[in-house]
C-alpha cells in the first residue's frame, strides 16, 4: 500500500494540468519543444532532426522509477541507446513545490548518483511539454523516429511492479522499439498503458 500511494502521489504531480487535455499521438508528429537542461543549456527538439529520440519522464521519489534505476536498467539502456547514436532526454516535470521537483543544481546530483547515461536531463518544471505529451506518470516513456514522428508512447515494459525482480521476464517496449527503427521495420508495439496512469 505504501509503494501505491508513493506511486500515486508521483502520478498527480502532473494531474492538475494534464488531466483535460489529449496527449501527443502516436503516427502524428512530436509536439515540438525548448527545454533547458540541468547545465543550463538549451535544447529544441528540432535539434536532433534526423536521430532517434527518446524521451524519459522521471521523478527521482517514484518507487517505479526507483525499480529501474536500482536494478541499473534504465541506465543499461540509456547507455546501449545512445550508444549506437540515439538521443536520450529525461524529463522532470516536477512542480516546485511538489515532489520530484528538482533545480539544476539538484538534477545535476541525480544524474551522479544514479549513473545517468542520457544525453541530457531537461526541466519542465511548468508542466509545459509533460501537458503536451500527456505524461502521466514516471517512467512514462515515447519514441520519436528521425523524422519527428512519434512512434511509441507508454511503459517501459509489461511488468507493472515495483519489483526489480520482474524486469528479467519484462518485455522491454522501448528496447523493441528501438530495434525495430534499427531495422527499417514499423515499431510492433506501438503502444501501451503507462505505469500507474491518471484516467
Amino acid at each position: 500500500m505504501k509503494i501505491l500511494l508513493a506511486a500515486a502521489v508521483a502520478a498527480l504531480m502532473f494531474a492538475p494540468t494534464l488531466s483535460a487535455h489529449a496527449a501527443a499521438t502516436v503516427g502524428e508528429a512530436a509536439p515540438a519543444f525548448t527545454l533547458t537542461d540541468s547545465k543550463g543549456t538549451s535544447h529544441n527538439l528540432s535539434d536532433f532532426k534526423g536521430k532517434t529520440v527518446v524521451l524519459e519522464w522521471t521523478n527521482a521519489e517514484c518507487p517505479f522509477v526507483r525499480k529501474h534505476y536500482d536494478s541499473k536498467n534504465m541506465q543499461t539502456l540509456q547507455e546501449e541507446a545512445t550508444g549506437q547514436g540515439v538521443v536520450w532526454l529525461v524529463i522532470n516535470s516536477g512542480a516546485e513545490g511538489k515532489q520530484g521537483h528538482v533545480t539544476g543544481a539538484q538534477a545535476e546530483e541525480v544524474i551522479t548518483r544514479e549513473g545517468m547515461k542520457a544525453t541530457a536531463y531537461l526541466l519542465d518544471g511548468d508542466g509545459t511539454v509533460g501537458h503536451a505529451y500527456g505524461a502521466s506518470t514516471t517512467p512514462h516513456m515515447f519514441v520519436i523516429n528521425g523524422e519527428g514522428t512519434l512512434v511509441y508512447a507508454g511503459a517501459i515494459d509489461d511488468n507493472k511492479s515495483a519489483d526489480p525482480a520482474t524486469i528479467a521476464g519484462a518485455k522491454n517496449y522501448v528496447r523493441a522499439a528501438l530495434a525495430d527503427l534499427a531495422a527499417g521495420k514499423p515499431v510492433e508495439t506501438a503502444s501501451s498503458q503507462p505505469y500507474m496512469a491518471v484516467a
